[in-house]
C-alpha cells in the first residue's frame, strides 16, 4: 500500500448517492423496500452522508415518485445525517416536512444551481440569475428550519448544451452562494468531461475564494477519468466526494452522462493510497453483489467486479 504523510493525516468523507442520483435515470422502477434496504446496506458498510432522494415532479423523474415513502422509512441511525435533492422551494418544503411530528426525516437541503442557461433552462426552468435567486431563498428557508443547506453547481466543468464553462463563472457563482449562507459547496462535474488539471485548477480556485466554507466534488465517470480526477481534486485540497455504490447514475436532462463515479473506485483509490474513509471496501462489493440482483444485471464500478487486491486469497 502507498501512503505519505499527507494522506494519512487529511482523511476524506464519502456521501453516498446510489439511493437518488445512481437510482434517477434507471428506466425500471426500484421499489421502495428494496430503495430503504439499499440505505441499510450503505450504512452498514459506513456511510455517514446520503443522498436518500429527489423532491421533483414524478412526471419528469418517476423514479423518486416515492421520495415521501422512502425518507418516512429511514432507518434511525445515529450519526447519520440524509440528505434530500431540492431544486426548488417546493422541494425545500417538501424536506422540511419529512421532520412534521417528531418524525425522524432528513438533515440536509441538497440545492442545486446550474452554471449554464442552457442546461438550466431544461433543468429546472430557469436561467442561472433566476437560480441564484432561487437558491437564495432555498438556503434561507433550509437553515431557517434547521437543514443543513448545501448547494451543487452542476455543469462546472462543462455543459452539454454550450460546451466549455469559464472557471471564473464556477468562482463567481461559488462566491456568490457562500454569502447567501450556503454551509457547504459541491462542484459537478455533471456530464463527465473534466480531466484532472482542470479539476485541481478549478478545485484550488474556489477553495481560495470560499475558505473556510468545506466544498465538495461530484463526478461522473463518463470517460473513464473520475478516479483520477478525485485524486486530482484531493491533491488540491477537497475533502468531501460524493459517489454511487456500484458507479450506477445518470442525469434524464444532461444528454451523454454516465454513471456516478463508483464507490467502489473511491475506497479503493484513497484506501491503497493511505488516505481513510471510514467506509469498508469488502462490505461495499459485497453491497454492489447484492444490489446487483435487485437491478438485475451487474453495475458499472470496475472494483465492484474485481474486489480489493488480493493474493491467493489474502488481502495486499
Amino acid at each position: 500500500m502507498y501512503t505519505n504523510a499527507m494522506a494519512a493525516a487529511n482523511p476524506v468523507q464519502i456521501v453516498e448517492v446510489s439511493p437518488r442520483d445512481g437510482l434517477q435515470n434507471e428506466a425500471g422502477f426500484v421499489e421502495t423496500p428494496d430503495k430503504i434496504a439499499l440505505i441499510e446496506r450503505l450504512i452498514a458498510m459506513g456511510a455517514r452522508r446520503i443522498e436518500v432522494a429527489s423532491y421533483v415532479n414524478p412526471r419528469r423523474v418517476p423514479q423518486m415518485a416515492d421520495a415521501e415513502a422512502v425518507v418516512a422509512g429511514l432507518p434511525d441511525a445515529p450519526g447519520v445525517s440524509y440528505i434530500g435533492l431540492c431544486l426548488n422551494e417546493r422541494g425545500v418544503d417538501r424536506a422540511i416536512a419529512s421532520r412534521d411530528d417528531g418524525a425522524r426525516g432528513l438533515d440536509e437541503a441538497g440545492c442545486v444551481l446550474v452554471a449554464t442557461d442552457g442546461f438550466g433552462i431544461v433543468n429546472q426552468g430557469q436561467t442561472v440569475e433566476e437560480g441564484i435567486a432561487a437558491n437564495k431563498a432555498m438556503i434561507a428557508k433550509a437553515k431557517a428550519a434547521g437543514l443543513l443547506a448545501q448547494v451543487t453547481i452542476s455543469a462546472s466543468f462543462g455543459c452539454p448544451y454550450e460546451g466549455h464553462v469559464p472557471p471564473e463563472r464556477i468562482i463567481d457563482l461559488a462566491k456568490r452562494m457562500a454569502d447567501a449562507g450556503a454551509q457547504e459547496i459541491a462542484l459537478a462535474d455533471t456530464i463527465g468531461v473534466a480531466v484532472p488539471g482542470q479539476v485541481a485548477d478549478l478545485v484550488g480556485r474556489v477553495i481560495a475564494g470560499v475558505a473556510p466554507l468545506p466544498i465538495r466534488l461530484h463526478l461522473h465517470d463518463t470517460r473513464g477519468l473520475a478516479p483520477a480526477n478525485a485524486w486530482a481534486g484531493y491533491q488540491a485540497g477537497c475533502r468531501t466526494f460524493d459517489s454511487a455504490l456500484g458507479g450506477l447514475g445518470g442525469c434524464p436532462f444532461a444528454p451523454g452522462a454516465a454513471g456516478n463515479v463508483g464507490t467502489e473506485e473511491l475506497l479503493y483509490l484513497f484506501g491503497r493510497s493511505g488516505v481513510a474513509t471510514g467506509l469498508d471496501i469488502d462490505a461495499a462489493v459485497d453491497a454492489n453483489r447484492w444490489f446487483a440482483t435487485i437491478m438485475g444485471r451487474a453495475l458499472p464500478s470496475r472494483v465492484g467486479k474485481a474486489g480489493d487486491f488480493m493474493v491467493k486469497g489474502v488481502k495486499v
